[in-house]
């Protein structure tokens, strides 16, 4: 076959770290390099290559793609080593990932880790297949009715996410042995699977548009010839004689060869394996990262996102806690700061349905962050799926990757055996902030208030028109700050404040519209004469007076100034 006429259909091997989801990707792999349907010898000598987790294979294309201008498929599957690296491996990998498939233990049923999986594929990717795995384990008479409680608890699990009513297969991908035994028996189930996997398979939208980015997973060098950087194309394209940047060495080098399937090709596009060659350099210095178009991939020392809480995460996700933020091919520490659009001014928040998933697909609401609007300060981030919510995350080290990407964040320090997900929420990049100096030269312009109030009483009137307030403010507080601010009286007038009294921080308030009577004779007539009279005749006890200020303070404000709407 021709490379045009192989279509590349990428596999997301998702799982508990026991489930075996290894052993179902040599499994698959191997029986499917031996099986009747791929007739081509040189499946076999081409070996699968297992490296570093990717091992792909070719079968016969399903009956449904016929018609489509690929004459083969080959599907590669990506399986990560590790929990916390599968997370940055998904996440980095997310725009080319085509099917999920999530690896269950039959006997132990969804854990925690497994959670953590279906939220990640809910992130990355619109379909997914769930493979019972060691039905092996179950006794032979009791496995049907095991095999269909076990498949009776998913469907009830995924009801409330976008794979509700997803295909579930069942194998024993490494029956009856420990895996070093040698002699054990054949996996179970795997041509079936590989039937169910061909009716979920479809044609991808591949484009060749934007710029060139592509995830290395091996570097080796090849004398003589230049270095060698496997991996997958994760958008635009590339082809011989191009220029690219290594970000993680800050170098560019020319690709001097390209290989697909162990061919030679001329360029290659997205979603597709592939072998790049470049000029020579030191491959320990790249064991994972991003190659690039130079230039494209920006700095980021912190980043305005949309940000939604993980139903399934219990904890609370507070405003100025730090996170593990997993983003590009990277995991950096995140303060966090979360805001709201305030649905009280009148502006309300268009009110979509909530998505039917724990989480919506990511990739459809890309949107550009609006810095003209008020946005109301949040404490915490609220579980609901309808307001949006932003925060501004700053990063304890600058993180090289796409202005738009996706990222997660999660509690990696909290006990891994834990019956608790760790990933707390996803955020998808709006404004990637750049600029080292980031908190005088962009964050200033970020609106983003907290209400405030404050309570003083009135100490005694002063005249028909003002009163002198005591405890509004503090003694050290620049009292012009707060001059011309409107402030209301608990027996109801409102005035505004007019300037500090005396030197121990009380101030003088104007009420335009005059006293009434009765608030002059609750606080016991005006001037001191009228007090001691009163003190006297001790049936009348001024009651207080409180006096209430509501203001707004933009919180990156340089000038810290405050405003009344």
């Amino acid at each position: 076959a021709n490379m045009e006429d192989i279509l590349n259909f990428n596999i997301g091997m998702l799982g508990h770290v026991d489930s075996g989801k290894t052993s179902l990707a040599k499994a698959l792999s191997t029986v499917a390099s031996t099986a009747a349907f791929d007739k081509n010898p040189q499946s076999k000598e081409r070996g699968i290559t297992l490296d570093l987790g990717f091992s792909s294979f070719s079968v016969e294309l399903p009956a449904h793609l016929k018609e489509s201008k690929f004459t083969k498929l080959q599907y590669t599957l990506v399986d990560c080593p590790g929990h916390a690296s599968l997370i940055k491996t998904i996440i980095g990998g997310a725009q080319i990932i085509d099917l999920m498939v999530l690896v269950i233990d039959v006997i132990k049923g969804v854990q925690t880790q497994t959670a953590e999986c279906l939220v990640i594929g809910e992130i990355v990717c619109n379909r997914m297949l769930v493979v019972l795995n060691k039905v092996d384990l179950l006794a032979p008479e009791k496995r049907q009715s095991a095999v269909e409680k076990m498949k009776k608890r998913m469907h009830k699990t995924l009801e409330n996410t976008k794979f509700a009513g997803c295909p579930i297969a069942t194998v024993a991908a490494n029956p009856g042995a420990s895996p070093d035994d040698i002699t054990h028996c054949k996996p179970e189930g795997i041509e079936e699977l590989i039937k169910v996997l061909g009716q979920n398979t479809y044609i991808p939208n591949r484009s060749s548009d934007g710029t060139f980015l592509f995830s290395v997973d091996h570097c080796f060098s090849i004398r003589g010839q230049g270095t060698v950087m496997t991996g997958t194309v994760l958008s635009g394209k590339v082809s011989v004689n191009d220029t690219v940047e290594i970000s993680n060495l800050q170098a560019t080098k020319k690709v001097k060869s390209i290989q697909m399937f162990r061919k030679p090709t001329s360029s290659v596009k997205q979603g597709d394996r592939a072998g790049l060659c470049v000029t020579q350099f030191d491959p320990k210095l790249l064991e994972r990262g991003l190659v690039c178009s130079p230039g494209t991939l920006p700095t980021l020392y912190a980043a305005i996102v949309r940000i939604t809480k993980i139903a399934y995460y219990v904890g609370e996700v507070l405003t100025k806690s730090k996170f593990h933020v997993t983003i590009g091919h990277a995991t950096v520490m995140a303060r966090i700061t979360i805001f709201a659009q305030d649905s009280s001014s009148g502006d309300k928040v268009e009110a979509t349905s909530p998505p039917v998933g724990a989480v919506e697909n990511l990739q459809l609401t890309q949107r550009k962050f609006d810095f003209s609007v008020d946005y109301i300060f949040r404490n915490e981030l609220s579980k609901c799926v309808i307001a949006p919510q932003w925060a501004l995350l700053e990063f304890e080290k600058p993180v090289v990757c796409k202005p738009d990407s996706l990222a997660i964040g999660s509690r990696f320090d909290s006990d891994v055996n834990a019956n608790k997900c760790r990933l707390a929420f996803k955020a998808e990049i709006l404004e990637a902030i750049t600029s080292k100096d980031y908190v005088s030269s962009v964050l200033p312009k970020l609106k983003v208030y907290k209400n405030k109030s404050r309570e003083g009483t009135v100490e005694r009137v002063h005249d028909e028109e003002s009163v002198i307030c005591r405890g509004l403010l503090k003694k050290e507080t620049n009292v012009a700050m707060f001059t011309g601010l409107r402030v209301e009286l608990s027996t109801g007038e409102r005035g505004i404040i007019e300037g500090s009294f005396g030197l121990s921080g009380k101030v003088k308030i104007r009420v335009r519209d005059g006293l009434k009577p009765e608030t002059i004779s609750l606080l016991g007539g005006k001037g001191k004469k009228s007090k001691k009279k009163l003190a006297e005749s001790s049936e009348i006890v001024s009651q207080p007076v409180k006096v209430n200020m509501q203001f707004l303070r933009y919180i990156y404000d340089p000038a810290k100034r405050m405003a009344q709407t």
